[in-house]
């Protein structure tokens, strides 16, 4: 596939010019229906190439998405958002739960400083989930920094 690795250059060069303009760090955006998410819910993925069809292919794009911005701003200056119990844009997944827990675990071996969970509150815009006082299991899953968007 012959796009994929231009893009991933892409979301690289975005972070070295985000530390160069002087920022901190970057959040790698794949969550609320934008392009990493549409990999990753098999609900709008229907490729058929190595980026498709099991979880471990549908998540690589993003995995080495993070992996082209660790490598060239590093881990420590690196964060994730994902939002797997959402359906924006019908961008739903039939196991988020075990979506989330996946990336959490693979997001592991690059020891990035957080990842930002969007957790069940809102699935649609006209659908909400019940609150929950319980930490879900991809937050438990993750070894570093966790923040959890949570409805009060």
């Amino acid at each position: 596939m012959k796009e994929m690795p231009p893009t991933s250059n892409d979301f690289r060069l975005a972070a070295r010019n985000a530390i160069e303009a002087g920022f901190d760090g970057v959040e790698i955006h794949g969550a609320h229906g934008y392009l990493l998410e549409q990999f990753m819910k098999d609900q709008v993925n229907d490729r058929t190439d190595e980026y498709g069809g099991s979880l471990e292919n549908r998540c690589r794009f993003a995995l080495e998405v993070v992996e082209a911005v660790v490598n060239e701003i590093g881990a420590n200056k690196v964060g994730i958002r994902l939002s797997p119990f959402a359906e924006h844009s019908e961008s739903g997944d039939s196991n988020p739960t075990e979506f989330g827990l996946y990336m959490v675990n693979a997001l592991n071996k690059y020891n990035i400083l957080y990842c930002h969970v969007v957790e069940p509150r809102i699935k649609s815009s006209n659908v909400t989930v019940e609150k929950s006082s319980q930490p879900c299991a991809i937050e438990k899953g993750f070894q570093w920094y966790f923040l959890g968007c949570r409805r009060l």
